[in-house]
């Protein structure tokens, strides 16, 4: 039993615990969070490595007990792991919201969050690559403000919305491409300047 949060994200194997009497499995891909006061025990029958933050922080408080999105978070533990080993600053000043924040937030009782269409908002998206696309664009869209819109956006799809409308014009690209499409003429369809810029960011796109 511990007087903070504990953020547990197995990253091999798998974690069987007991907490507050109810047994749970553990496994990749998934995570937990232990809130201050929970009675718990664990074990791992044939090995597990896990990320474990202690936290007093207060961003933990409104979190559900499981990710609700669970791909976000997975890629966001990894990595924050790997970079706290190596001591990056950025992991140890930030790597804890970063991770609170890809993992999905309680809605307060009573009160309903707005949902967003993806797929409308995708197809709406990819019909409007050739022009120039701000965050608030999308926002509008979603009738919420800018700053909800990016909340919501990294938390149920792990990007940014520029990000976001970034991945949707290298994809369009890719595929454009392998329809023999030119360079040229796809760079003008997906809302690059020129087809170099396009070329460079496809290449970085597949180095990643």
């Amino acid at each position: 039993m511990h007087d903070h949060f504990q953020v547990i994200w197995p990253l091999h194997g798998c974690l069987e615990l007991e907490v507050e009497g109810k047994g749970i499995a553990l496994q990749v891909g998934d995570g937990l969070i232990l809130r201050p006061g929970d009675r718990h025990d664990f074990e791992s029958r044939d090995g597990s490595r896990c990320l474990v933050l202690d936290s007093s922080q207060a961003v933990w408080n409104h979190r559900t007990v499981r990710p609700s999105f669970a791909k976000s978070a997975s890629q966001m533990a990894a990595f924050l792991a790997v970079a706290l080993d190596e001591k990056l600053p950025l992991a140890i000043e930030s790597g804890e919201q970063l991770l609170a924040q890809s993992w999905g937030t309680a809605s307060p009782a009573g009160k309903v969050r707005r949902t967003v269409d993806w797929k409308s908002m995708t197809s709406w998206t990819n019909a409007h690559l050739d022009q120039k696309l701000r965050a608030a664009d999308l926002a509008g869209l979603a009738h919420l403000s800018e700053s909800q819109f990016r909340a919501r956006c990294l938390e149920e799809m792990g990007l940014t919305p520029m990000q976001w409308i970034r991945q949707l014009r290298l994809t369009k690209a890719q595929l454009l491409r392998e329809a023999g499409i030119s360079v040229a003429v796809i760079s003008a369809r997906v809302g690059y300047e020129t087809p170099s810029a396009l070329s460079a960011a496809m290449s970085k796109h597949k180095r990643r």
